[in-house]
């Protein structure tokens, strides 16, 4: 059986950060394996621009984010296998891959990363009553159709769920010439970066409706129309609140989740709220020397932090492969009052470089309020923070040295400033 050194899954903009991080690390045998004809991942379909600010300090769409990132890699030794499946990934890092040139074959990887990327949530997941008519679609789907193959999926559109993709996805139906009628937000408020707001449905004047979801589809062919109600603290629909939409097009825009089609066989361990893998400091799973990043680890609101962490679980690879990460006792680092959840899941001071990033999302729209990691009764960290949300992912660093002695627990959580 072929040896490698480090094996990456996923040529998306984490995969491809991860492999540049590690050869920049010394590491020389580095394969990169991606499924699509070409590497970029989602990437190649999301042809407006926002990406880049933080990890390039200039503002590009993505195809030309990805463009950056291959060329990088493109002045490595990396070996790249495109149009190529893994199916199998065992907890001892066997790998099992298909493409048309070498049919089946099982390698064996020293490291592990996964940069698998995620999938979006179906009307299936939400459980939508009515009818199953064409001309109801993942806003993902919709924009693939659009954007790469150049087919309108409809005329009059109606957005359930205001994620980012929803968000653009309203906007550039419009430019095509469709007409937008609304976007129904469940929770109480968007989950959409607040730039898309404004500039994908405030600059167009199509209508947010808050805490409202889809209570009915109707059409047997071809969706003839959808209707909304208003939801209440529970988010149960509250009947006589009603609207009616005439439409031929419905967009899912209801979350994203991980891929972890691969992470069962491995035996790696999930967190049941990010869904993706339970992972320490270096990105390392509680599988020896595998490895998770980006929206396959948590489903990320900026492709920039995407690519800082395929770096970080680069590093990290490289870290365990030079055996730099010894066994030691960790911390554990869990949720408090007012956050979601935080990652790392687990942090080992010992390992740590001088100081290490905790990235959390909060349950709510806040103002006014601090970030406070604790062990026990003893502050270890704050930050002040004037305003937190949901869509937006948050940071707080920790210092090596404020770690040092601590045992069992740490918890991060909101407290009013």
């Amino acid at each position: 059986m072929i040896t490698r050194e480090l094996v990456i899954i996923g040529g998306g903009s984490a995969g491809i950060a991860a492999a540049i991080a590690a050869y920049n690390k010394g590491c020389r045998d580095i394969l990169l394996i991606e499924k699509d004809p070409e590497l970029g991942g989602i990437l190649l379909q999301c042809i407006h621009n926002g990406f880049g600010l933080h990890r390039f300090g200039e503002e590009l769409a993505g195809p030309a984010y990805a463009e950056k990132w291959t060329d990088m890699l493109g002045s490595t030794a990396v070996e790249v296998k495109c149009s190529t499946t893994v199916i199998h990934l065992t907890g001892d890092r066997h790998i099992t891959y298909v493409n048309p040139e070498e049919g089946y074959v099982t390698i064996e990887a020293k490291a592990v990363i996964l940069a698998v990327g995620c999938r979006e949530r179906s009307r299936g997941a939400i459980a939508t009553p009515g009818y199953r008519p064409s001309g109801v679609w993942t806003a993902g789907t919709a924009q693939k159709y659009l954007n790469i193959q150049g087919y309108m999926v409809g005329k009059k559109v109606f957005i359930l769920g205001s994620g980012d993709i929803g968000l653009i996805m309203a906007r550039r139906m419009t430019l095509e010439g469709a007409r937008v009628l609304g976007v129904a937000e469940i929770m109480p408020y968007s989950n959409g970066l607040p730039r898309n707001i404004k500039q994908c449905l405030d600059d167009f004047d199509i209508p947010l409706y808050l805490s409202h979801t889809v209570t009915d589809i109707r059409g047997k062919d071809r969706l003839s129309g959808i209707t909304i109600s208003k939801v209440d603290e529970n988010l149960t629909p509250i009947p006589g609140t009603e609207l009616d939409f005439d439409v031929d097009t419905l967009l899912m825009s209801v979350g994203l989740i991980p891929d972890t089609t691969l992470f069962d066989e491995a035996h790696i361990s999930l967190n049941r709220k990010t869904k993706g893998a339970v992972v320490d400091e270096h990105m390392m799973t509680d599988v020896p020397g595998i490895f998770a990043c980006g929206n396959g680890l948590h489903v990320h609101d900026l492709v920039d932090f995407v690519s800082m962490e395929g770096e970080e679980a680069g590093n990290g690879a490289v870290a365990f492969l030079r055996d730099e990460l010894k066994p030691a006792d960790r911390l554990s680092l869990s949720p408090g009052e007012g956050v979601s959840y935080v990652l790392p899941m687990y942090i080992c001071p010992e390992n740590m470089e001088e100081k290490t990033e905790i990235k959390l999302r909060v349950t709510g729209v806040m103002r006014d309020v601090s970030l406070v990691l604790k062990s026990g009764d003893k502050k270890i960290a704050e930050q002040k923070k004037l305003k937190i949300q949901p869509s937006e992912m948050e940071k707080l660093i920790v210092k090596r040295d404020d770690l040092a002695g601590l045992k069992g627990e740490l918890v991060l959580s909101v407290a009013k400033a």
